[in-house]
């Protein structure tokens, strides 16, 4: 979004920050025709049947117009108003499609793309559910899935046949956190006229401008960060002018939607996206420096580290990082991690990440593998940083360890 000055010159474009607060607040959806001024947000508009004043207008409406009513599913201000500020915040951005889940939407830019016969290179620190899709519903349509090591960069080109379709990226994985370099896979799909579907939902556009790196298709489970309240499932969609077209047929083929009430929070919580996801990922980086030099831990897995084999593909693509990472015990006792994690009194324990309140999760990703596998000194606890003091999480995980030290000083016991 850029705009234009008093005198009509042009001025730099806005910063993401006030893309934010800018976005979707159109005079049309936010005030009443004929009266100056409006309300600040775009208020709930709930609408199955769309009236039309005569048949002549009911004959003459088009779906050509994506801000037209026209029937529910089509939708209404409220979730426009939220498309569009999904889309501002990728400048390349054609448009953007809404659905129900974040696993509604890889199955809906996926379907979008892939036809029976076609071969899909998947990254292998992909997210479970996508995987399940992959190695179920794709198979049973005849799309043949390859897996590949997630810092294979470049080398990818090796796994691209004639019948390679599309590679999804995943970056950084959701469990383990491996940056992929980007910019070299896309490099490699361009030059054979293969589509580049990522799951951003960790960095979202703020932290990884991925249409900007050339990548076709962006993918958020907005439950995550957009929403960032723990209270709403949603997924988003969002392609360059070419996929677009795609993307936004498939989408309506499917009949996916969203109801404009959960579509109202996420917009609500994407005013204040930068300010916490910026909050959650600096403390998420003090207690990741902080678990590196605890002897009870064997390894930290945060692309923002220096020892994280990824590290200069993040720098160099990355504007920041986010609240979620894993560390490594320092043994494979699985009772010794539980009884770290129940310990804990700052971290809730529960699936889902990006909220407000911190997370604590054991994770085993060595069954989730197949392109390489996956070597550990120790168990993984997963965890996501909320808006809580530092401080008091570093407090709780200290206590956490004194509670894992004693259980396995317990199991060592004769």
């Amino acid at each position: 979004m850029s705009g234009t000055s008093d005198d009509g010159k042009s001025r730099k474009p806005l910063g993401p920050g006030t893309r934010l607060v800018q976005a979707g607040r159109r005079p049309e959806w936010t005030g009443m025709p004929g009266q100056p001024g409006g309300i600040v947000n775009p208020p709930v508009w709930r609408a199955s049947t769309i009236l039309y004043e005569d048949v002549a207008h009911l004959r003459s409406a088009t779906t050509a117009d994506p801000h037209r009513l026209y029937y529910g599913r089509r939708g209404a201000p409220t979730s426009w108003s939220l498309t569009e500020a999904i889309t501002q915040l990728e400048p390349e951005a054609a448009g953007t499609m809404l659905y129900p889940s974040g696993v509604a939407a890889i199955a809906g830019a996926l379907l979008a793309v892939l036809k029976p016969g076609d071969e899909l290179l998947m990254v292998d620190s992909v997210y479970g559910p996508t995987r399940a899709m992959c190695d179920g519903m794709l198979r049973e349509f005849g799309v043949r899935t390859v897996y590949y090591d997630p810092l294979i960069g470049a080398d990818i080109a090796a796994l691209c046949t004639e019948h390679t379709r599309a590679i999804f990226l995943e970056s950084p994985g959701s469990l383990t956190f491996e940056v992929q370099d980007v910019p070299a896979i896309v490099a490699v799909a361009k030059a054979r006229g293969i589509v580049t579907l990522i799951d951003n939902t960790w960095a979202t556009p703020l932290l990884l401008p991925a249409l900007g790196l050339g990548v076709d298709v962006s993918i958020l489970a907005c439950t995550k960060y957009l929403c960032g309240h723990s209270d709403v499932m949603m997924g988003s969609v969002t392609a360059n002018a070419a996929l677009w077209p795609a993307i936004h047929k498939r989408g309506h083929m499917l009949g996916q939607t969203v109801s404009p009430d959960d579509a109202w929070l996420v917009l609500r919580g994407m005013r204040t996206l930068a300010v916490r996801l910026k909050h959650q990922g600096e403390s998420a980086l003090a207690l990741a420096r902080w678990l590196e030099a605890r002897p009870e831990v064997a390894r930290v897995l945060h692309p923002a580290l220096a020892s994280c084999p990824s590290h200069a593909a993040w720098r160099r693509d990355f504007a920041g990082s986010a609240g979620l990472f894993a560390f490594e015990l320092a043994s494979n006792d699985d009772s010794a991690r539980a009884a770290f994690i129940d310990a804990l009194t700052l971290f809730g324990i529960g699936y889902s990440w990006g909220g407000f309140e911190s997370l604590a999760l054991p994770v085993d990703p060595a069954s989730l593998r197949t392109a390489r596998q996956w070597e550990a000194k120790g168990l993984l606890v997963r965890i996501n940083v909320g808006l809580e003091e530092p401080d008091d999480l570093i407090a709780d995980l200290e206590q956490g360890l004194q509670r894992w030290q004693l259980a396995m000083e317990h199991h060592a016991a004769p």
